[in-house]
């Protein structure tokens, strides 16, 4: 992490930016490096005395920005990295749902696909004649969730990625009722 610090109308001493950064490490934690903090102290001349501290850190995946004024400046510049560290964790947050995201909607878009062949053409002997082809998306989920699909669908099976298993299953209704499973061992 680099940190450029600036003052103006304040006094900056070594102390106060050892106690800044410290404060501003434990706030970025939450960011992929590299990680850029340029911390802006300002005083104001006036009958309220106050303090700016304004930080804005620029990261891999965007930026993020606080600006707080107090009387006390260690006080601004701790409720600045409070700020930043606050965005810090929802900007992490974002990024990882993101990612699950992208995982559930990778997994939902796979394909399998179900030919149907004409029982004659293989009970001659010949080439199997494909009378239907049509594809299943392939959709995480539990096998409970599998077999309430099953029960709304007209279909006779149901093909998922078993979540528990992390492998893709068959759920199928038996003639007598029942259903059956099917989990391929790999």
């Amino acid at each position: 992490m680099q940190i450029e610090f600036s003052a103006r109308h304040v006094e900056l001493d070594e102390a106060l930016r050892a106690w800044a950064a410290e404060r501003l490490g434990r706030a970025v934690r939450h960011l992929r490096e590299p990680v850029e903090v340029r911390v802006a102290l300002e005083g104001t001349a006036g009958s309220k005395h106050l303090v700016g501290a304004e930080i804005h850190a620029v990261h891999r995946h965007g930026d993020l920005h606080a600006r707080v004024e107090d009387v006390d400046v260690r006080e601004a510049i701790s409720r600045a990295t409070a700020a930043v560290e606050t965005q810090a964790k929802r900007a992490r947050e974002r990024t990882a749902d993101k990612r699950r995201r992208e995982g559930r909607e990778a997994a939902s878009t796979r394909q399998w696909p179900v030919d149907v062949l004409a029982r004659e053409s293989l009970r001659a002997g010949g080439t199997p004649r494909i009378v239907k082809s049509s594809t299943f998306a392939i959709e995480p989920m539990t096998l409970d969730e599998a077999a309430a699909r099953l029960e709304t669908s007209r279909n006779t099976f149901v093909v998922f990625l078993d979540e528990e298993r992390d492998r893709v299953s068959v759920l199928y209704r038996r003639r007598d009722e029942d259903y059956g499973l099917i989990a391929p061992e790999v």
